[in-house]
């Protein structure tokens, strides 16, 4: 059966070749970029793989609240229905990690943006739905000031271990708020140093095979293995699901870490973007 797919963060890497394995298997894909050469590119290739299945490709920029809400706007003017939202985009390293709105950007990307874009989309997503989470196996206890853009967070590892660990504990959260009347939520650690270009720019080495975290993804998007698997964590180092950080199993935790997120989203602090929202479809 035909599913529409989203995928965040599709234009290299992980996402786009879990594009290409998808569209090539004729589900109709929705492709994400924040850069439009790049992003019109990888709709080209991906329009080259569909036979049956149609590309369409959105512009955002995810370190921006105000882009994040317009993305979701613009895939809920095209579509009543989601089948599957992958967020994958994220970020390591960045130039200025500290955004206009005041946030840091490892926090914003890896995890205010996929639970900003996961809660304006949920219209679209049925029981039957499922959300896959990129979470990482570089996990540490989030400090919620760091979250909330209070302190500055000097280390890139410290800064993006915890947001992927804040990333598990909202979707955790969010499954359990649900109580199985929801879309499949899971986190999934696609793979430690995947041959990516964060892992080559931020550790500076090539990487283990791409493929390992591509298949792990098609699974989690399309296989009856992860029907039932909301509020887990799949860790594909060990092929297994498993136990992420402790501070993951405390649900009050959780809690907590959910609350800060919203704390950031109800700020009306944000101006609106500049970057507008482009949808094409191929």
């Amino acid at each position: 059966m035909q599913k529409t797919i989203l995928i965040t963060g599709s234009t290299d890497g992980i996402g786009l070749e879990t594009a290409k394995i998808l569209a090539s298997q004729d589900h109709h894909i929705l492709l994400h970029g924040r850069n439009p050469v790049k992003l019109e590119k990888a709709e080209k290739i991906i329009s080259g793989l569909a036979e049956e299945g149609r590309v369409e490709s959105y512009l955002a920029d995810l370190s921006c609240i105000a882009d994040v809400e317009a993305l979701a706007k613009a895939v809920a003017e095209r579509h009543t229905k989601l089948d599957v939202l992958i967020n994958n985009a994220g970020i390591f390293k960045t130039p200025n990690p500290i955004t206009a709105d005041g946030l840091d950007a490892r926090f914003v990307v890896n995890t205010v943006a996929p639970y900003l874009l996961t809660q304006k989309l949920m219209p679209l997503l049925d029981a039957s739905a499922r959300v896959v989470n990129l979470s990482s196996a570089a996990q540490a206890p989030v400090n919620p000031d760091a979250l909330l853009g209070r302190i500055r967070l000097s280390d890139d590892f410290d800064a993006y271990a915890q947001s992927k660990l804040a990333l598990i504990m909202w979707s955790r959260t969010m499954a359990h708020s649900f109580r199985g009347d929801g879309p499949m939520i899971v986190a999934i650690n696609p793979g430690s140093l995947l041959a990516t270009k964060m892992v080559k720019e931020g550790f500076g080495m090539p990487g283990k095979d791409i493929a390992i975290g591509v298949g792990i993804l098609t699974r989690a998007a399309l296989s009856e293995e992860f029907e039932k698997a909301s509020g887990q964590y799949f860790d594909n180092d060990s092929g297994q699901f498993s136990s992420p950080h402790s501070d993951a199993l405390n649900l009050q935790k959780c809690e907590e870490i959910t609350g800060a997120i919203e704390a950031i989203l109800s700020e009306k602090f944000r101006e609106p973007s500049q970057n507008q929202v482009k949808s094409a479809q191929g």
